[in-house]
């Protein structure tokens, strides 16, 4: 962990990355093997080391390869059984994008970087209010819009990234959360006045000042030409039911956007389904208590010393 104790964020998120690895238990999760720090003592200790699974690459790789669409799905389906066993733990990703999930030359897949993990967050929370929270680009409407969010937020995100691998390029490159804002909608088109009405006043205001964009289908901004040809394996593996996925998941309203568990039963994943993936127990509810807990940098470092501890004697450097 490159400098964790530079301020209370950094530390913060280093030990909620400690203990959301230390508490899942997936094949579509990253796992934490060992951790150790090579100082002797607290009043030395600045470096953190977590060993992990060994993987070959990440998506940002392969997504500039041409990939089929049995590829394509199996990725989605191992994002989706990740997704869900990180929300049956009580942890919502909000950091998915194709540089945190890693890959192997056999196609298997884990998600990794549980750094913004956290809860369900309701509308006007200070904590949603925080810039940046999620990576801009594959950052859910209802993030941007200091809507507050729920488990399908990740989804949006796997819209994203699904799009991506089809198109060879980012949906929605925001140069800022406005302009974000402006890219969803250009493509997707503004949403109705009944969404609208949940915004927050001040930004709903705001919204209503901007130009209205009509948007685009999804045999549009997704035409036949940018697919791989039909899977020859699995008659559910082509172009209209890839394109009929990304219509459910890259969708505004959260309340009308697909669940992962819906996302799971969809014809283009459903093929891979295996209920010992899908179903796999869950680890341990994550203690979001927290995310609400305020230390000095000095007693993060110490909760973070104890866990290392816990993997036993400190190596001598």
């Amino acid at each position: 962990m490159t400098c964790p104790f530079q301020n209370v964020t950094h530390a913060k998120r280093a030990y909620r990355e400690f203990k959301v690895m230390k508490l899942v238990n997936h094949k579509n999760v990253i796992g934490l093997l060992n951790a150790f720090t090579p100082q002797q003592s607290l009043e030395e200790f600045k470096d953190v080391y977590l060993v992990m699974e060994l993987m070959d690459t990440n998506l940002c790789k392969i997504i500039q390869t041409d990939i089929d669409h049995d590829r394509i799905s199996f990725l989605l389906y191992q994002m989706l059984c990740g997704i869900k066993h990180l929300h049956s733990a009580g942890i919502i990703h909000r950091d998915l994008k194709p540089s945190n999930i890693v890959v192997n030359s056999d196609c298997s897949l884990k998600i990794l970087d549980f750094g913004l993990a956290r809860t369900a967050q309701p509308a006007g929370s200070t904590f949603n209010m925080t810039p940046y929270v999620v990576t801009r680009y594959y950052r859910a409407p209802e993030v941007v819009l200091e809507m507050g969010y729920k488990e399908n937020v990740d989804i949006w995100s796997v819209g994203c990234i699904m799009g991506e691998i089809i198109r060879g390029g980012i949906l929605f490159p925001g140069t800022d959360h406005i302009d974000q804002w402006t890219k969803i909608t250009e493509q997707l088109g503004t949403p109705s006045d009944a969404f609208l009405s949940k915004l927050q006043p001040t930004i709903q205001d705001y919204i209503k000042q901007k130009p209205r964009y009509p948007g685009y289908s999804f045999e549009q901004l997704f035409p036949d030409k940018l697919f791989p040809a039909d899977s020859t394996e699995h008659n559910t593996l082509k172009a209209s039911e890839a394109r009929d996925l990304l219509s459910k998941m890259l969708v505004i309203d959260p309340e009308e956007r697909i669940s992962v568990d819906q996302a799971l039963n969809h014809p283009y994943i459903v093929v891979w389904c295996d209920p010992a993936e899908v179903e796999a127990p869950a680890s341990g509810s994550y203690d979001h208590s927290v995310d609400d807990k305020e230390h000095t940098v000095e007693e993060w470092k110490k909760l973070i010393y104890d866990e290392v501890l816990e993997y036993g004697v400190v190596p001598q450097a």
